[in-house]
């Protein structure tokens, strides 16, 4: 009696096990359905969008009355010739070569500029003299003969919304200055950026405001590609300020292309805030901003910078960097402005994190060797690069401007 009791007794328990099993099994299913369908609906944008001003850019030269444009170019001897430019139509400058107005040849623009006793005040007057044309590709770089900078981060709000900061920073970046007509290398692997930037240089050391406020200032337009796997890696996302990462992600020997004149203004602030420029990819248009939207101009971005040039702390190559050698600004340095929004670079998507944590399971999570944290990033890396959104062999970056000229870049294996 009492066995055959036994099954009606354990049977109900068996089937406890079993339901359980089974809703565990549909949990799972389901747990992994909607992993799977957060996965595939997950956003895969390919840049940052951009607002762009309803005129079309107009590509032109100051009005002498405005500012000072000048360009150079090595001639058949390799001297370097100084020209005032009075016109240009994207591809061709007629200018004056400051020669014919009593200068002398320098390769340092301010000395040749500083040689003229009297410079024309109208377009008209330096018409008189002799000009010279030049194809684009003939002038030399705009930028310093140097090839340490300092960079500046987030100093547009749009663009420091896009990268989640609340302050602008500063940090160095190594590379010599390249003409406005070069190439920029594509490295397998690698997620090549872009960035338009205004860029300023001196005639002199800037040790002080006062030395800033008594310099001339030439600015220029200047592009600053970034390797956004060493913005990935190394970047502490909680202290931008730190600089880390970018000294590596911002330096290069092609990394810093600068358009074709130095234009010197009679009123430095109102000149600079009224610039614009521009960015486009293959023609699509990704960047449209005007200097006024410079969080801190170039005076406050100098004093910034003078005062955090004590602490060697800027991580680059493994060592530690002082943001500038000697605690001051070299008449050998540019100071850059800054990027606005429509940059490629985009956070991690939910189908990202969604990779992210299965990849570090699979590959044995919390009992494997790596941290998550470092999977995570080159599971983001790997399908970044496979998405092809980054800068391709083949590409073309154009920079433009309003004053400063133009840069076309051509992104090579």
């Amino acid at each position: 009696m009492l066995l055959s009791l036994l099954p009606d007794r354990v049977l109900p328990e068996e089937t406890k096990l079993k339901r359980i099993a089974i809703f565990s099994g549909l949990a799972v299913v389901v747990l992994a359905v909607g992993a799977f369908l957060a996965w595939v609906t997950s956003p895969d944008p390919k840049h940052n969008p951009a607002t762009f001003e309803e005129a079309p850019l107009v590509e032109r030269v100051a009005q002498l009355e405005d500012a000072i444009t000048l360009a150079q170019f090595a001639d058949g001897d390799g001297v370097v010739r100084t020209i005032l430019v009075l016109d240009f139509d994207g591809e061709i400058v007629t200018g004056v070569n400051l020669r014919e107005l009593g200068g002398i040849d320098s390769s340092n623009l301010f000395e040749a500029l500083a040689s003229i006793e009297k410079l024309p005040i109208t377009v008209e007057q330096a018409k008189v003299f002799p000009s010279i044309v030049l194809p684009m590709d003939r002038l030399l770089p705009s930028g310093t003969i140097g090839a340490r900078h300092i960079g500046t981060g987030t100093n547009f709000p749009e663009h420091a919304e896009e990268a989640n900061s609340t302050s602008v920073f500063g940090f160095p970046k190594f590379g010599e200055a390249t003409p406005a007509r070069t190439t920029v290398r594509q490295v397998p692997g690698i997620l090549l950026d872009y960035e338009v930037e205004l860029c300023m240089r001196f005639d002199r050391d800037i040790a002080s405001v006062d030395d800033f406020d008594a310099a001339v200032k030439g600015v220029f337009l200047c592009g600053d590609f970034t390797n956004r796997n060493a913005i990935v890696q190394l970047a502490d996302p909680d202290n931008l300020d730190s600089g880390s990462g970018f000294s590596d992600a911002k330096s290069g020997p092609d990394f810093f292309p600068t358009g074709p004149f130095l234009v010197i203004p009679r009123d430095w602030q109102t000149f600079v805030a009224k610039l614009r420029m521009t960015t486009s990819l293959n023609d699509d248009p990704r960047q449209d901003a005007r200097g006024s939207e410079m969080t801190l101009n170039f005076r406050e971005l100098v004093t910034k910078s003078l005062d955090d040039m004590s602490e060697r702390r800027f991580l680059y190559r493994d060592g530690r960097e002082f943001l500038a050698e000697g605690g001051m600004i070299s008449k050998d340095m540019t100071i850059m402005s800054g990027t606005s929004e429509g940059t490629i670079f985009t956070g991690p998507t939910r189908g990202d994190l969604i990779e992210a944590v299965a990849t570090y399971l699979l590959t044995g999570g919390p009992f494997a060797h790596e941290r998550f944290l470092d999977s995570a990033k080159a599971t983001f890396i790997e399908n970044e690069w496979k998405s092809g959104h980054y800068l391709q062999p083949g590409d073309r970056v154009r920079h433009g401007s309003s004053y400063l000229g133009n840069i076309v870049v051509e992104v090579i294996q």
